[in-house]
């Protein structure tokens, strides 16, 4: 039986000096319950925490250790270059060789600029559009994440084309009317939410496979509608590929499902677990980006050289290992078959998403296509099933609105391992 003293004693400490004891919400348990499980070391994909429990890892650090934890090409990089100093502020060599890598794994982009996350990534690809079409609203979806910047913590008004609301104080009204919210995979809504703001419109940004409501796939179409929506009424398509980018596919999401993106954002995987982000896109575009346009947007630590060489090194071995996405996709496929057989035995309403290397489970009797379906889900179920694969060593993200993130260090006794935790989870939350 797991022990977790050592990681309620942190916890009881962190409390008292980060808000919530966290320094990112889901990491807090809140949709579970119970203790955090405060995280030593990881190697591969097994993760031990302070009280030495050792864990099978489905979070991957939300994405970015998509070939297992302290990889040795990683690390030793870091250490090489980390003698050098830990930063400069300076430009480096580093950062044209990973933007050209970029650009050379990813259709349909020329020009890359490194942030230092996700969120600044997508703020800034959205300034990057308005500055480039003139135009000030923009389209997100219900349900997909694209960071806590003002503009994207906005939920839909009260009817399915209006202007959206905040939903975190501190979120002004004047910023959420120029944010538009559609319903994901509903292709009609979008039209629906264009014809009401005509010429208005600077872009449409959306999670090309949603993770931050569960894994949740486009349905087949709705990509290519969208670009071709997007062609007719001039305006500009963002992907953010935070989560897809080099995990779907070498090319992330646009070489996946053959779409093309005006703009593409990146983050995780490009910073092999450091803190990076990145947006990117044809040479047109991103020339509206200072210093070459008017559009700024500038961060010191922009291009960090260690976040760089860890991010250079881990792209290096994914572009090198094309082999990596199948032996991915089979291991997921694996798993998708094993939790299917024992949930259908278990008598417990369930669905299962699978794309690439993610794949969620929902406790639901309903297929999971969008945010109003995903939160169909049963909420007193999964935090039973999380609670009772963690005491058998599985480690699940803490929340039904996630995705779970396969490494490719994941062995096939381990997939067995964690389908037979899936088994015994299911019996005695029956008991």
């Amino acid at each position: 039986m797991y022990q977790y003293k050592r990681s309620s004693e942190l916890f009881d400490q962190a409390q008292k000096y980060i808000p919530g004891g966290v320094n990112s919400p889901v990491r807090a348990y809140k949709s579970v319950g119970g203790t955090p499980v405060f995280i030593k070391k990881a190697k591969g994909s097994i993760l031990t925490d302070e009280d030495d429990n050792e864990y099978i890892d489905y979070i991957s650090s939300w994405g970015p250790m998509i070939l297992g934890h302290a990889l040795p090409v990683v690390i030793n990089a870091i250490k090489d270059k980390v003698e050098n100093s830990t930063s400069f502020g300076a430009p480096t060599k580093l950062e044209t060789q990973i933007a050209k890598l970029i650009v050379d794994m990813v259709p349909n982009i020329e020009m890359v600029r490194m942030v230092n996350s996700g969120t600044e990534a997508c703020m800034s690809a959205i300034r990057v559009a308005r500055g480039y079409t003139g135009r000030n609203k923009f389209i997100k979806f219900e349900g997909c994440y694209h960071g806590h910047s003002d503009s994207f913590l906005i939920k839909a008004g009260s009817g399915a084309s209006t202007f959206g609301e905040p939903n975190s104080p501190g979120v002004t009204p004047g910023t959420a009317n120029d944010t538009l919210t559609a319903k994901y995979n509903d292709i009609e809504n979008v039209k629906q939410v264009i014809a009401n703001n005509k010429g208005e419109i600077a872009a449409i940004i959306v999670e090309a496979v949603a993770g931050n409501m569960g894994c949740v796939l486009p349905k087949k179409g709705f990509l290519e509608d969208l670009r071709q929506i997007c062609d007719k009424e001039n305006i500009l398509l963002i992907f953010d590929e935070v989560m897809s980018g080099f995990r779907l596919a070498k090319g992330g999401a646009q070489e996946y499902f053959g779409v093309k993106a005006d703009i593409a954002i990146f983050g995780k995987v490009i910073g092999g677990g450091m803190p990076v982000g990145a947006y990117a896109g044809s040479k047109e575009i991103m020339s509206v980006v200072s210093p070459m346009g008017p559009v700024y947007q500038a961060g010191t630590l922009s291009g960090n050289p260690i976040a760089m060489i860890a991010g250079y090194t881990l792209l290096k071995e994914l572009n090198n290992k094309p082999e990596t996405y199948t032996e991915l996709a089979a291991k997921c496929e694996y798993l998708h078959k094993g939790l299917d057989k024992e949930f259908a035995k278990s008598g417990f309403d369930y669905r299962i998403n699978r794309c690439g290397s993610m794949i969620s489970i929902f406790f639901t009797d309903v297929d999971v296509v969008d945010f109003e379906t995903s939160s169909t889900a049963n909420n007193e179920l999964f935090p039973k099933f999380f609670h009772e694969m963690l005491k058998r060593g599985i480690y699940l993200p803490p929340s039904t609105f996630e995705s779970y993130f396969l490494s490719n260090t994941l062995t096939y006794e381990m997939l067995d391992k964690t389908i037979q935790a899936a088994k015994e989870s299911l019996e005695a939350m029956k008991a």
